[in-house]
């Protein structure tokens, strides 16, 4: 849990809004993460070994990835990979027609993240 919560407070910058420590009967750990300027929450769970709720992560089950808007793509991607981040793929263009970009980077346990900068309003 504590490389997960370094890797999304530290490297991604967000905040702890909520944290409980043992939770009975799961037998794990929840932490709750807010992007600053966002009302969007980020629920992170960890459970112990033997807890029934912790079972073994196939790659495929129940989650695909994250996704987190950013302002400005590449300046993000060149920043994380200062901070040592995994980058997957490098900024491209979804499409003419859409004009958005996006990146996918690692978590510390193999989860994907995109990060999207979608065309602004003011651009059409």
């Amino acid at each position: 849990m504590q490389e997960s919560l370094d890797f999304y407070t530290k490297i991604l910058e967000m905040e702890v809004v909520d944290k409980l420590e043992k939770t009975e009967p799961t037998k794990g750990e929840v932490v709750t993460l807010q992007s600053p300027n966002s009302n969007q929450l980020l629920e992170l769970n960890y459970y112990e070994l033997g807890s029934p709720f912790g079972g073994d992560f196939k790659n495929g089950e129940e989650l695909d990835h994250l996704a987190f808007d950013v302002e400005d793509l590449v300046s993000t991607v060149e920043e994380l990979k200062r901070k040592g981040v995994e980058i997957i793929a490098e900024p491209y263009s979804i499409g003419y027609s859409i004009g958005w970009k996006e990146a996918f980077v690692k978590d510390p346990n193999g989860i994907w993240i995109e990060l999207l900068e979608r065309k602004s309003k003011d651009s059409k």
